[in-house]
Formats: structure tokens, sequence, C-alpha cells
């Protein structure tokens, strides 16, 4: 038996290796999924086993998997191709008889009412129709998806979203959730579940934009726009359209408290509370000085 990772050199699949190795599983039990073998070559180093595949091309997942293995299937980022891509991994994973499909989707499955939520509730699907023992680990956003431009949100004195003022949404670092699925793939007990997984406590933007100016002393504000205004920061910004409507859209769904909820499933599966978000500012702020 193995675990396998797929998206592996990705943030995400490194850190999930990373916590598997951590907690004594035996590296060469442990498979690596990559497009790349250049990237993956710090695992293989490591005694990782490499297995080099590409979700576009379904027959490199030939002889990825075998009967009794435990899959972790990282969600790919090429939104709007990524249902076909992951059907190839669940096809593989059916074909080989695994014993564990579990898939890193996004909080809510089918009550994820924004656009991001599509391929994620059709993967979800895809991978019940396949009858494989399954684990749903639903992750809310991560904290760092609002830290990239800390810096930039200091010199500018504002955090802009179009979040209705007000909203909250309760967030964790990316070690956390990675911690989470690294618990799910080396212990029993966790098939056919579905984990919504978050942070301990859902933060408001006014909240967010009041830490960094406490922890910075820069008088920070939280500037909520319109979703049109906001789109057009976005492209002004270089962000491709079809992303920035994603993102709007996700803000959206925020203002609606789709993103709010804090079920505990995160601390309970890490056994320690989750990372807060006045931490995760700190980090950053530490990490963008050094």
């Amino acid at each position: 038996m193995s675990i396998i990772i797929t998206g592996a050199t990705g943030q995400l699949g490194r850190i999930v290796i990373a916590e598997l190795l951590a907690a004594g599983v035996p590296a060469g039990e442990i498979t690596a999924v990559a497009r790349d073998k250049e990237k993956a070559a710090d695992l293989a180093a490591r005694g990782v086993q490499v297995h080099i595949a590409d979700y576009d091309q379904p027959d490199t997942f030939a002889g990825a998997f075998r009967a009794g293995d435990r899959v972790l299937l990282v969600s790919g980022t090429d939104i709007g191709r990524r249902t076909a891509q992951h059907s190839a991994v669940i096809d593989a994973a059916k074909a080989a008889g695994v014993a564990q499909l579990a898939y890193v989707g996004i909080f809510g499955g089918p009550k994820a009412d924004f656009l991001l939520g599509d391929e994620h509730r059709a993967t979800e699907q895809l991978i019940l129709d396949s009858g494989l023992p399954y684990t749903f680990l639903r992750d809310n956003w991560y904290s760092e998806m609002y830290l990239g431009d800390l810096a930039g949100i200091v010199e500018r004195g504002a955090v802009v979203t179009n979040v209705a003022p007000g909203s909250r949404i309760a967030t964790a670092p990316r070690r956390d959730y990675a911690a989470a699925a690294a618990v799910v793939m080396r212990e029993d007990g966790h098939l056919n579940t579905a984990y919504e997984l978050g942070g301990d406590s859902a933060w408001s933007f006014e909240e967010f934009a009041e830490e960094v100016t406490r922890q910075t002393g820069r008088t920070v504000v939280h500037t909520s726009v319109t979703a049109a205004e906001r789109k057009a920061i976005l492209t002004g910004a270089g962000v491709p359209a079809a992303f920035a409507e994603i993102l709007v859209d996700v803000d959206e769904a925020i203002g609606r408290g789709a993103l709010s909820a804090t079920p505990g499933d995160l601390s309970r599966l890490i056994g320690r509370p989750t990372t807060p978000i006045a931490d995760s500012i700190a980090e950053a702020l530490t990490s963008a000085s050094s």
C-alpha cells in the first residue's frame, strides 16, 4: 500500500508530503505524482517515489495506482478544464481498485453556490459515481490568498474588495489544510466522509485591516466597491478577465455568508486550534522584511 499525492510539487502537495514524512510515514511508501521530473527531484532525493503524469494526458496515469493504495487528488489549477482533468485520475484510480480516493475540493461542497464551486461539485459527483471509497476535504479559502499583496495593501492604506461590509470568512493557512490531508491519508476511519474545513474563527475585512494597522503602525482600511469596479481594478492590474470574474464572484459569496461557517472539522482533524489570521499576518510581515 502506498500513499499517493497528485499535484505533489504544488504548494499544497509539497506540504502534505512534508507532513506525512514528519509523522513517520516511510518515504518509500509515498508516491509523488508530478508533471515535471526536475521539480520533483528534491522529493526523490528524500526517498519519495515519483510518477510523472499530466492531468491532460490520461494515459500517463497508467501504472500510477495499485489496488489498496490511498490517493489524494489535489485539484488542478486550470479553471474551466479541471473536471475533465480530474476524471483522468478518477478513472485510473477506479481501474486500479484503490482503497481510498481523497479529494481536495471547496467549502460547502454541493452547497457552494458560486462559480469556483462548479468544477468541485462536478468532481465530487464523478467520485461518488465511481463507487470508490472517498474522503472529501472541502477547504475554505487559504489565508495566503489575502497576504500575497500585503506590502501593497500597507502602501495603499486599503484592502479593496467587493465584499459587503461586515461580512466574514473563516480562513486558515495552507499548512493547516495540508496537515488535515496528511491525517486522513495515513489514518483509518475517514472513508465515505466529507469534512468542511476552515478556520476556528471567522473574520471580517474591517478586522483584517485593523489588525494590519495594529501590526504595522500604518493605517489600513477596508474599501468595499461594486462588483463591476472590483473587476475593473483586477483586470487593470493584469488579472485575466475570466479569473477576475471568479474572484469577484467569490467576494459576492462571502457577502452572502457562504464562507463564514466554523464547523470545527479542521481543528479536530489536526488536533490543535487553527492558525488565527493575526498570526498569518505577522508571519507574512516577517517574511516580507527578511
